[in-house]
């Protein structure tokens, strides 16, 4: 018999990540359903979730990191057993936005709903956890796509609120630890080419760590008001530190995509379990920071291979998490949400190197 909980993720549009984009009311209510009340396998338990648009227009949402993400091993849940966290150890993903194909998103008519179904036990470490009842609450943290002439993609996603309630699921018995195995063997880069680029990205993130850590141990100023608000100093520069002095010999940066996460417009991710570090082949268009300087790119366009690295990295070495990508867009997130918002130190230390030219 199935268990059925409503999940009610009624959305009015929190206001748009910018300024430019129009206010975008919508109707979203999630449903999700399990496969039992008592499960003997993680391996058994599959999540089904129903996003209906209760409202009047169609809605075009980023799909990524959400409940309606069934294609990546991203936090499509929070799982929690008797109210502590169970570790997710999937990916986390850095989106080029202006890159994206519609298969980072997912359209549901007005009246209509569609259905993802989820298999999360290669992504979650129920083993440390051990058996008992698990509660599954979905991610929900939508952003639509706002009707504005002449905006570009990253500018016109509108932040949408949610609320939700947990499943619980009973797991009674393997609780094992499974493992995000690769598809095929994984390599280190034995293109010549694109092993150069990365090493060159790696010290160019330690470069404008550097450029940031500096500017805010020189007291901070406009900059890293846009980007932090009232966050601590000592936090966020220890965030660049950490960057800066990252020296780990098991950690991997490749060229390659043993996951198959590198589609609709995804530049590079982190795999949790092991912090390892994968570059997608969008990344290799990218250029040098020296470029904000003359004029061959701006800050906001996200380009810089080095700055896209210092995302990853922080990642890897402080535990950021993806909330939105965008510069405009993350200046607008609240103070909680910036200090561990990846985009924010990539965007931030990219800004604070083009104002110094």
């Amino acid at each position: 018999m199935f268990r059925l909980t409503q999940l009610v993720a009624l959305a009015m549009a929190a206001g748009s990540v910018v300024a430019s984009p129009a206010r975008r009311d919508t109707g979203l209510v999630v449903t999700v359903t399990s496969n039992g009340d008592s499960i003997k396998s993680v391996d058994d338990l599959v999540l089904t979730a129903k996003v209906e648009n209760t409202g009047a227009e169609d809605v075009k949402v980023l799909k990524f990191a959400t409940v309606l993400d069934d294609t990546h091993p991203t936090r499509s849940f929070k799982v929690t057993k008797g109210g502590e966290d169970v570790a997710f150890t999937g990916v986390k993903m850095q989106i080029d936005l202006e890159r994206a194909d519609d298969s980072a998103y997912t359209v549901i008519p007005a009246g209509a709903s569609v259905e993802v179904k989820h298999n999360v036990a290669s992504v979650f470490d129920f083993a440390t956890a051990g058996t008992g009842a698990f509660d599954f609450a979905p991610t929900v943290n939508f952003r639509a796509v706002a009707a504005g002439e002449g905006l570009r993609p990253v500018d016109r996603l509108v932040s949408v609120g949610s609320s939700s309630h947990s499943v619980s699921v009973d797991i009674t018995g393997d609780v094992a630890k499974r493992h995000l195995l690769p598809k095929r063997a994984v390599v280190q880069c034995d293109d010549s080419s694109r092993a150069s680029f990365i090493q060159s990205s790696y010290d160019e993130a330690k470069e404008l760590a550097t450029v940031a850590s500096d500017y805010i141990s020189g007291g901070g100023g406009t900059l890293y008001d846009d980007y932090f608000s009232s966050n601590s100093q000592s936090t966020v520069g220890g965030n660049f530190d950490s960057v800066i002095g990252e020296n780990s010999s098991s950690r991997g940066l490749y060229c390659t995509d043993p996951h198959d996460v590198c589609t609709g417009g995804v530049i590079a991710y982190m795999l949790i379990a092991t912090t390892e570090i994968y570059f997608c082949d969008i990344f290799f268009d990218e250029v040098a920071h020296p470029q904000l300087c003359s004029g061959g790119t701006t800050v906001e366009s996200r380009n810089i291979r080095g700055g896209t690295t210092l995302h990853e990295l922080t990642h890897a070495v402080s535990g950021t998490d993806d909330i939105n990508y965008g510069c405009p867009g993350n200046q607008a997130l609240s103070a909680s949400e910036q200090v561990i918002n990846a985009d924010n130190y990539n965007c931030f230390a990219t800004e604070v190197y083009a104002e110094q030219c």
